[in-house]
């Protein structure tokens, strides 16, 4: 999710209308739902001073609205918190691990990411059951989903092949 995404969102989440988020960081009443409108659209990136302005009248941590680094500690985080926000996931605590689900009985949770993470578990699966090897499950993943064959994601013979096909075959279609 971009900066402007989660501006809106956290915006929303609070009640405020897009005016009253610009005025309260210090744009002129004659622009500030202008420019909300922009940062929130994507066309304009808030500068770091704007971000921490933002955050703190939206009451979140300015890492809440930047795109995370996933490659630090709580760039991860708010990642798996905005993931939490956009596809409906929850997180639990069993003894020793700490899991997150995706319930794919939830009508918030977006089914093709459910499917997706569902053949990632099978592939996980196998990995771990001495099924396939590291480098099998790691070619898997790294170039998901063209190797996947757990779902549907088939490409389409062009229209030359289906038309070859379709010719080899037609007298025993009859």
């Amino acid at each position: 999710m971009a900066i402007g995404e989660r501006i809106r969102f956290f915006r929303n989440l609070r009640g405020m209308t897009q005016k009253w988020l610009g005025q309260a960081v210090g744009f002129p009443q004659k622009t500030a739902d202008i420019r909300m409108a922009q940062y929130e659209s994507g066309s304009r990136t808030p500068k770091e001073d704007l971000v921490n302005a933002l955050a703190g009248v939206l009451e979140v941590s300015p890492l809440a609205l930047r795109i995370p680094d996933i490659d630090s500690e709580l760039g991860f985080i708010h990642t798996l918190f905005a993931i939490e926000d956009l596809h409906g996931v929850r997180v639990e605590k069993n003894e020793n691990e700490v899991h997150i689900v995706f319930d794919g009985n939830k009508p918030n949770v977006d089914r093709s990411v459910f499917q997706m993470l569902a053949a990632w578990a099978e592939q996980a699966e196998k990995y771990r059951s001495g099924e396939i090897s590291k480098e099998q499950y790691d070619e898997w993943r790294y170039t998901y989903p063209e190797k996947d064959t757990t779902q549907h994601w088939a490409k389409v013979p062009s229209q030359e092949l289906s038309d070859a096909l379709v010719e080899a075959f037609k007298d025993k279609l009859k």
